[in-house]
């Protein structure tokens, strides 16, 4: 028996297939584009093909993200935050808090052993401290996008950014560029008011509890993870691949559809 789990998000579009035996049998990752609709459809054409699979094998299919509702070939559309959770769930059964930084959102999430959302805040009315505003950096600094994590590591001065706001932080970027300060610095900076501005979500929530799992494609970056684990003062886990989790939860939860 075969599930699909969709994750349709600002940015990128995750579709994933879940066999009741085998587990995770295929993913793929696109970018969303204008059209999300679409983008869906593809998806899924594009992950069912790796096993030879067609659309009439999948016995269910839960669509997920801020664009759920544009995939029209799902018999269900579910929270992200629903899905991120069971799919951290999946994976790192000891989870108790979960951090995810998507494209556009930064969630903290409180679940129980069962997966089960407990509590959650969210930063939802602006791109600050999500991977837009991260993308927006790399631009103004010129610098690739996958290597700033790297890159800020090896900091030397701690840089304050004062302005988390997108058009405000580029700015006050471009003047420290201008100041003469290092790179690295200045990433780390940026890395360092992610990590203070999610903080401030988790703090809402009463503070972490052990273990703590991030998810989104921001996980992928080493310097907001390593930033948010020197304010945690713990030890983050992430899954090799950050991004698919949301679509895995949704699959997950196709499958309990069909039980």
């Amino acid at each position: 028996m075969i599930v699909a789990g969709i994750d349709i998000g600002s940015i990128t579009t995750e579709a994933l297939l879940l066999d009741k035996d085998k587990g995770i049998i295929g993913y793929t990752i696109m970018q969303t584009g204008a059209d999300s609709k679409k983008t869906a459809e593809m998806a899924l054409e594009k992950v069912l093909a790796y096993p030879g699979k067609t659309t009439s094998d999948v016995s269910f299919t839960i669509a997920t993200g801020c664009g759920r509702k544009r995939a029209l070939f799902a018999q269900q559309a579910v929270t992200e935050i629903t899905c991120i959770a069971k799919g951290v769930n999946y994976l790192f059964p000891g989870a108790r808090t979960i951090i995810d930084i998507g494209g556009q959102d930064t969630k903290a999430i409180r679940v129980d052993e069962k997966g089960r959302v407990v509590e959650f805040e969210m930063n939802d009315k602006c791109a600050a401290g999500t991977g837009r505003f991260i993308e927006v950096m790399a631009k103004a600094l010129n610098v690739e996008l996958d290597k700033i994590g790297e890159i800020s590591l090896k900091y030397k001065k701690d840089v304050t950014i004062s302005s988390i706001c997108t058009v405000f932080a580029e700015s006050e970027v471009i003047s420290l560029v201008s100041e003469g300060e290092e790179l690295e610095d200045i990433l780390y900076g940026i890395h360092k008011a992610i990590s203070d501005r999610t903080m401030g979500l988790i703090s809402r929530l009463g503070g972490s509890q052990d273990e703590v799992i991030m998810t989104g494609g921001v996980a992928k970056n080493i310097g907001v993870v390593k930033a948010l684990e020197k304010a945690l003062g713990t030890q983050i886990k992430t899954h090799v691949e950050p991004q698919i989790v949301g679509a895995l939860g949704a699959a997950i939860l196709a499958m309990e559809k069909t039980a």
